[in-house]
């Protein structure tokens, strides 16, 4: 797979993209002077067991933090001090996810170190591909941290356009549908308009699964790039909730290609698709928003 990841300065903010075979995989803005947290080591002291979420909040100096009985918060009680990880960025009104780290806690509450950022995070899943950027200060910043940084003028002229259409909630997909987004506190939902593209000869039913089949690899990809997290809910087009399960294993086999190992749950009575992504950074929509 032929992968590149280009980067653009925007006042303090860095366009970041990961390009995979010619085509946009994800797309983030990085601003390296107010980091979104996640890989970040502190410092912190258990402020409050709270059995009933399954975990502990711990201050970490600067925040206060969750950490679930499943990422260690078990073996603490309300007092102690340890290291700390930070697993997943605040999101929302919800403050950063915590798993309790091996290394060696300071005396108080506070950062230890900061974490990777996207682009570290690109460059561990992909040490080979190079990093394109059009601006040689961002590239004198970048080199101490990153090797294969080259200069490339215009690397993102290609993309504009669609990193464009990223702000809008509705998506065009093959065939002539069309998704439409619409993010809750407590899930994501989509919905699939298929309009006129199934009035195709065939029959009804057959041209709406080929419809719904068709646009699934687009439609992972999208979930991949807008880094959509957490319950995802998928409404396809048309076809009975009965008949829906038979499009489990083509949405499978495309969640499957996403570094983050999205999962199938299963299909409800209503016939949605339930899909869980792993929060871990902010979603595209509320970073452009």
């Amino acid at each position: 797979m032929a992968t590149v990841i280009l980067a653009s300065a925007r006042g303090e903010a860095v366009r970041l993209a990961l390009i995979e075979n010619g085509a946009l995989a994800e797309y983030t803005l990085w601003r390296p002077a107010s980091p979104d947290g996640v890989g970040d080591l502190y410092t912190g002291r258990v402020s409050t067991r709270a059995s009933a979420l399954g975990g502990a909040f711990a201050d970490l100096g600067d925040t206060t933090g969750f950490l679930p009985d499943s990422a260690g918060g078990k073996t603490l009680s309300e007092g102690d001090i340890a290291a700390f990880r930070v697993t997943r960025a605040a999101q929302g009104a919800k403050g950063p996810r915590l798993a309790l780290a091996k290394d060696a806690p300071g005396a108080r509450p506070g950062l230890i170190a900061r974490g990777p950022g996207p682009l570290g995070d690109w460059r561990a899943l992909h040490p080979t591909a190079p990093i394109y950027a059009d601006d040689y200060a961002l590239i004198a910043a970048l080199r101490p941290r990153f090797a294969l940084v080259e200069y490339k003028s215009g690397c993102f002229a290609d993309i504009e356009d669609e990193i464009a259409s990223l702000e809008d909630l509705e998506i065009a997909l093959p065939g002539g549908a069309r998704a439409t987004i619409t993010p809750t506190p407590a899930l994501t939902a989509i919905d699939i308009d298929a309009g006129a593209a199934t009035a195709e000869r065939g029959g009804k039913a057959a041209s709406q699964a080929r419809l719904n089949r068709a646009v699934i690899p687009e439609l992972a990809r999208q979930i991949r790039l807008r880094n959509l997290g957490g319950a995802i809910l998928i409404d396809f087009a048309g076809m009975k909730a009965s008949s829906r399960a038979a499009l489990g294993p083509d949405l499978a086999a495309a969640l499957a290609r996403d570094p983050l190992k999205p999962r199938l749950l299963g299909f409800t009575v209503l016939g949605f698709a339930e899909v869980l992504r792993p929060r871990v950074r902010t979603p595209l929509h509320e970073i452009l928003r």
